[in-house]
């Protein structure tokens, strides 16, 4: 019975010294516990702010793209609206000339040559200055069909596909064709 009294005790203060050690483990680990808890609290917040700052910076750059967006399309609007206005602005001085010789109530033939002659210069300013250019192609010229339309051949002392005649001058704006020159060409032999 000793022994038996002897052996629990024995084992009661190892229980006790395992409790001790397990209680002293779960301590240190609590610890650990709630500073690795607190650890991970703090990165979730910083992240949270982040994420938030993040959100808030894209819907900023959104709504940048969209108002830019928003300008280029009225650009565009106003652009193809008055494209035409430089151009329209400078024939308003031909129109006036034109109205000017009309008024005039005995016109001679040599002040109405002058007239027009001096009208057709500030047309010709007017196409100038917007870039519109003349084709006007010289007999002997190559036929360009990106240039002319040949209306018909015709037998000539020239090599074929020649221009012979213009009947009508073409037009560029801006380096795109507005009106070909019809031309009649040189007959093949």
């Amino acid at each position: 019975m000793m022994q038996d009294t002897e052996k629990q005790a024995e084992n009661q203060a190892g229980n006790q010294l395992l409790q001790d050690v397990q209680s002293e483990q779960f301590a240190t680990q609590s610890s650990e516990d709630v500073s690795a808890q607190v650890d991970l609290e703090a990165q979730l917040a910083a992240a949270e702010t982040k994420a938030a700052e993040l959100q808030d910076a894209f819907l900023r750059a959104k709504a940048e793209a969209e108002n830019v967006r928003r300008r280029a399309q009225d650009d565009i609007s106003r652009a193809h609206k008055f494209a035409i206005e430089g151009f329209a602005e400078s024939l308003l001085a031909v129109k006036d000339s034109l109205e000017m010789a009309l008024k005039i109530e005995t016109p001679s033939i040599e002040s109405l040559k002058e007239g027009v002659d001096m009208t057709l210069k500030q047309l010709s300013s007017a196409f100038e200055k917007n870039k519109l250019f003349e084709i006007h192609p010289q007999t002997g010229e190559k036929l360009d069909p990106m240039k002319h339309q040949a209306i018909s051949a015709v037998p000539a002392e020239q090599e074929a596909n020649t221009v012979v005649a213009v009947l009508q001058k073409g037009y560029t704006i801006s380096d795109r064709l507005l009106r070909p020159a019809l031309v009649t060409v040189a007959q093949g032999k």
